[in-house]
């Protein structure tokens, strides 16, 4: 029986990483986690060995590399709210750039291949065409967006001037759901994500659920984005470090269904789901959001192969559901 490889995932106790990490081992990869503990949770690493430690400290990931023969890494460890980073963008790009771009800078003296990094649709900012594609100009609008994007440009010319060394990068839309399985989902100390914020107003969490612009130029006034289930989007991450060890190509990708769902149809949705209602209360717009994200995936479809499987919001919204009520009867 073949070996498992070892892949490094950083941030792996975070909601993406840890649903990442569950599909690799499922798909004969051995994931080694490596998460500060700032934003993640150590309830979510079932899988792999965990090392506590900050991607900064270049003993200790320079130690992990060589002890577990690391080729390949999956880089998830960032700080993701938007509105914390307009309000704070040092933390940003220090965090996202800054020990981002030494941290890669350490994996190439180790003699790492493969490199996926973890990026978002906030570099496009406000796109004049949507979808967006992976050409559409970036201009970020938000410390966060223009973070990612930093450590995007870094990696590409980094690339072009080292030998053996490629990346992915692949830009989330709005991810959301749970693990099918229950056993992983969203834990946050402050969640931000909008259908987490819904569905624990629904469950009497909070005693109302904020909506943060009516005024944008939609069909109702609130934003649109492109929901993302998670399941879909650790597939593309298999599929990108797949990508990486046979074809030895770097590229950039789109990872959304190509449709979008209004706030206020996203809070229906989950009214109907829970059988709750619960208070809304209209709000200004948070600076830092455009008014509609939705991506072209053509890209990562035709090149990596990737087939969406579960391109279905009451889905999304029900594996959330689960979990949130799972995660109070833990807390009782």
């Amino acid at each position: 029986m073949k070996k498992e490889e070892n892949i490094l995932i950083t941030g792996g106790a975070g909601y993406i990483g840890s649903h990442v990490g569950k599909f690799l081992k499922k798909n004969h990869f051995n994931p080694i986690i490596i998460d500060n503990l700032s934003t993640g949770n150590k309830k979510l690493i079932k899988y792999g060995d965990f090392i506590k430690c900050d991607i900064s400290n270049k003993r200790i990931i320079t130690k992990v590399i060589k002890d577990y023969n690391i080729k390949s890494v999956i880089h998830f460890a960032a700080f993701i709210q938007v509105e914390e980073s307009v309000k704070n963008p040092y933390k940003y790009y220090y965090n996202n750039s800054i020990k981002t771009i030494n941290f890669i800078k350490t994996c190439i003296k180790n003699k790492i291949e493969n490199f996926v990094f973890s990026s978002t649709a906030a570099v496009y900012g406000i796109p004049n065409e949507i979808p967006v594609n992976e050409n559409t100009t970036l201009n970020p609008i938000n410390p966060y967006g223009k973070s990612k994007m930093i450590s995007e440009m870094f990696l590409k010319d980094i690339s072009q001037t080292t030998e053996n060394f490629r990346y992915v990068v692949l830009r989330y839309f709005n991810v959301a759901g749970a693990d099918r399985e229950g056993e992983l989902g969203q834990i946050y100390k402050k969640p931000s994500h909008l259908i987490t914020l819904a569905l624990k107003t629904a469950l009497g969490q909070y005693p109302m659920l904020k909506i943060f612009g009516t005024n944008y130029d939609t069909k109702d006034g609130t934003a649109i984005r492109d929901y993302i289930y998670i399941e879909d989007l650790a597939d593309a991450h298999l599929k990108a470090l797949k990508f990486l060890k046979q074809k030895r190509n770097s590229g950039i990708y789109n990872c959304g269904y190509g449709k979008g769902y209004s706030v206020k149809e996203i809070v229906n949705t989950v009214k109907r789901i829970t059988g709750k209602d619960f208070k809304i209360v209209n709000s200004e717009r948070r600076p830092g959001d455009p008014p509609i994200l939705i991506a072209d995936s053509e890209k990562i479809k035709k090149e990596l192969g990737w087939k969406p499987k579960f391109d279905n919001i009451e889905l999304i919204i029900d594996t959330a559901f689960k979990w949130e009520k799972k995660l109070m009867e833990e807390f009782k």
